[in-house]
């Protein structure tokens, strides 16, 4: 497992949803099985099952990377299987609807997201290296200290074309709720 605290809060969002795993199963759209071995430590979800995670409970990813009861320990990268490494700046704050990650692309990696819910807006902001971002169907040059700003609730990606690791900062806005 790459970060124990995934299975421990996935766990308690399901409990205190008042959910059994048939019914987190129907609302995430991952099956049971898998739910299960995730909230066992069995298996390492990838982020693409993260996503499904935050949009079947309406959750930030922040909800089930960081342990919300300790904002002063430093927050530990999440290296997803296959995948992007993700480490939380700043969790989930209501009050901003926002949350704050520091991303890594190994040299050559490819990351395309499926959309998140509606109203989702993304910044990056490129700290190491170059990074494609893909919005709109198409794929944008960023350089160091580069920004984009983009709409989330539509597929986008993220892409390092160098042989050195890149960087940035992701900001994910999620719209007020009523």
């Amino acid at each position: 497992m790459s970060d124990p605290k995934i299975p421990i809060n996935l766990k308690a969002v399901r409990t205190r949803a008042g959910l059994s795993l048939s019914q987190a199963a129907e609302l995430t759209g991952i099956s049971k099985a898998m739910l299960g071995q995730i909230e066992r430590g069995e298996s390492s979800p990838t982020i693409a099952t993260m996503w499904k995670l935050t949009k079947g409970f309406h959750l930030p990813l922040t909800a089930f990377l960081t342990d919300w009861q300790d904002t002063t320990v430093p927050r530990t990268p999440v290296r997803f299987p296959g995948s992007i490494t993700v480490a939380p700046v700043f969790p989930f704050d209501p009050l901003v609807g926002s949350e704050t990650f520091l991303v890594t692309l190994d040299p050559g990696q490819e990351h395309v997201s499926h959309p998140h819910d509606a109203g989702v807006v993304e910044d990056v902001v490129v700290t190491l290296g170059t990074v494609e971002v893909l919005r709109d169907g198409n794929w944008a040059p960023c350089a160091r200290n580069d920004g984009l700003r983009f709409a989330a609730d539509q597929p986008h990606g993220y892409r390092n074309p160098s042989d050195a690791p890149a960087q940035f900062l992701n900001v994910l806005h999620y719209p007020q709720l009523p």
